[in-house]
């Protein structure tokens, strides 16, 4: 690929990794359906609640970017797509700035919502910025020692859905716990694909993550059960919600089962595909489930 001109707006745009955004934009879309369907749908805290997200998911990719170069877990020969400090396209210290300003305009938005639904949206926004620098960042860099997965069923399920219906409702239904659960098993299968592709790089580098820790085989089972999950979750609240409609995500299906089937064959740089073709079958999993959850309201 044709790299951009170092320090430049596609650089930048480079370092933000947009395959990744829908990652950002899932959750928020589930989390209103399912404020839609207890009666508060409200579009202020909506859309503040989908830029909240989206400038938590470049901070934390503008972290990776830096701090990965600074540890050697990114170095020339890297199996995934260039990154901008690795390849000198900015200069560390201008992405740690990146990196504040992006966490600067979260912190905005986090203001806003908080002065729309309270003082638990303190604790979600602190611990999700948190995450987003700890993942690769500090001391104790969470996705080095294996903790990268259960951060992203964690963030990109449990909070962001469950955070999203909470700004609008003020309080948090059963049903949004529930949706929460397909949405972070298929943002946390993107991870699986990309620690699969880097598992030999980041074994030398010591960055432990779980495709380290089980292996191909091992990450390879994680995918599929985490597809598994995506599609058993919707079946389960179709029965005991007794809305056939919810099944709806099933329409899928056949994309996953594709999907499995490449990521259990393929190896290497030949998973680059599927990983923004993960992404994309959680966006539209999600835009599905989103609109299955508000027509049952």
């Amino acid at each position: 690929m044709t790299l951009p001109a170092p320090g430049s707006a596609r650089a930048w745009l480079m370092a933000a990794r947009p395959a990744t955004l829908p990652a950002a934009i899932a959750p928020v879309a589930v989390g209103t359906a399912c404020a839609h369907a207890a009666g508060g749908l409200r579009v202020g805290p909506a859309v503040a609640a989908a830029l909240g997200a989206l400038l938590l998911q470049i901070a934390s990719n503008l972290a990776n970017d830096v701090f990965d170069f600074e540890k050697g877990a990114d170095r020339e020969g890297r199996l995934g797509p260039p990154r901008a400090v690795q390849s000198g396209l900015l200069s560390p210290g201008a992405v740690r700035a990146g990196l504040v300003v992006t966490l600067a305009a979260a912190l905005l938005i986090g203001i806003y919502l908080t002065a729309q639904a309270g003082w638990p949206i303190v604790a979600l926004g602190l611990s999700a910025m948190i995450a987003a620098v700890a993942y690769t960042g500090g001391p104790y860099p969470l996705g080095y020692h294996g903790h990268g997965d259960f951060l992203v069923l964690l963030f990109f399920g449990f909070v962001a859905v469950c955070g999203t219906a909470f700004v609008q409702l003020g309080s948090l239904p059963a049903l949004a716990v529930i949706a929460s659960i397909p949405v972070g098993a298929l943002a946390t299968a993107i991870l699986v694909v990309n620690n699969l592709r880097d598992r030999a790089g980041d074994a030398v580098a010591g960055k432990r993550t779980l495709a380290v820790r089980l292996g191909a085989r091992g990450a390879r089972l994680e995918y599929a059960a985490l597809l598994a999950v995506a599609y058993a979750v919707p079946i389960a609240c179709a029965v005991w919600r007794g809305e056939p409609i919810l099944i709806a995500p099933l329409v899928t299906a056949p994309w996953a089962v594709r999907l499995a089937g490449a990521i259990r064959r393929r190896d290497g740089a030949a998973l680059n595909p599927c990983l923004p073709a993960t992404a994309r079958l959680l966006l539209a999993h999600s835009l599905v489930w989103a609109a299955a959850i508000a027509i049952v309201r």
